[in-house]
């Protein structure tokens, strides 16, 4: 039973680095970006500013400080920006702008 176990933790803990290997190059091929301003309270990566640890910490929606991971090039189209910045306003999708 002992081996067992031993087996299942051996397989799970290659399961988790394998998992994190080819997700990483995803990132470091700039494939991906940091998104500010338009996660969820609770929903952003990491980072979300000072009394905060990481994922899953910003406290209101929209903050500001607070990043998600996007497609390239898809975080100014949707409201976002590339930088953190104050505040906690709802973003603004570029084709919505441009109709009014």
């Amino acid at each position: 039973m002992s081996n067992l176990i031993s087996k299942l933790a051996v397989a799970a803990a290659a399961l988790s680095a394998a998992t994190t290997l080819a997700a990483a190059p995803a990132f470091a091929a700039g494939e991906k970006e940091k998104c500010y301003g338009v996660s969820l309270k609770g929903k952003n990566d990491c980072a979300a500013g000072p009394g905060t640890s990481c994922a899953g910490t910003s406290t209101v929606n929209y903050q500001g400080n607070a990043w998600k991971l996007v497609a390239k090039g898809s975080c100014v189209k949707m409201g976002g920006t590339l930088t953190a910045h104050a505040g906690n306003a709802k973003p603004v999708a570029q084709q919505d702008r441009q109709k009014s």
